[in-house]
């Protein structure tokens, strides 16, 4: 396992060390052995795959409790990403957990439609991302790979060379819709 794949090279990022925490073999694993290790990360670097399936194992690891003790910084990728938010969404549900369903960790209050417009994911365009938003019972921020959003002290922000756009459910039925250069109402 190297971290520099063409696509998503993380060891590229600097830093004194990188270590691999695999969520699956936690639960049979002394916390003692693990947990002072996390208590001593500056950052947690956690690459793309299912949500679903993250959210499971990081509850079932135990990792879920403890991350809002941490003093990490999570960067997640992708679905990694997603795992923090509320929910997913049924269209990004890939892999059913026990419990089922879409719900995620909840540490942040909004969702995240992510890969926007990427030419390898023709389904991820603007009108498919503005409709599952429209089901999203909390904003939602449609993001790009060239978008990324920084949750501080519960303050959101949204660092971009690309484009986004945040859509925000209203109790009227009716969406609004912020990107950078307007608002706009729309009817569902």
């Amino acid at each position: 396992m190297s971290g520099s794949q063409p696509n998503c090279p993380l060891t590229g990022l600097g830093g004194e060390s990188l270590g691999v925490l695999e969520l699956t073999a936690l639960p049979i694993i002394d916390e003692d052995r693990w947990v002072p290790l996390l208590r001593a990360a500056d950052v947690l670097l956690v690459n793309a795959g299912d949500a679903a399936y993250l959210c499971y194992w990081t509850r079932r690891s135990g990792l879920a409790d403890l991350l809002p003790t941490l003093g990490a910084v999570w960067v997640g990728l992708s679905a990694r990403s997603m795992v923090m938010t509320p929910s997913i969404g049924e269209d990004f549900v890939g892999w059913h957990s026990p419990p089922g369903g879409d719900r995620t960790l909840g540490l942040v209050d909004f969702s995240i439609f992510p890969h926007l417009d990427h030419e390898m994911l023709p389904d991820n365009c603007m009108a498919k991302a503005e409709k599952w938003a429209s089901k999203m019972p909390q904003p939602s921020y449609l993001i790009d790979d060239e978008t990324a959003t920084r949750v501080a002290d519960g303050t959101v922000e949204v660092i971009s060379d690309g484009h986004w756009k945040l859509v925000t459910p209203r109790p009227e039925g009716a969406l609004w819709f912020l990107d950078r250069e307007l608002w706009a109402r729309s009817e569902p």
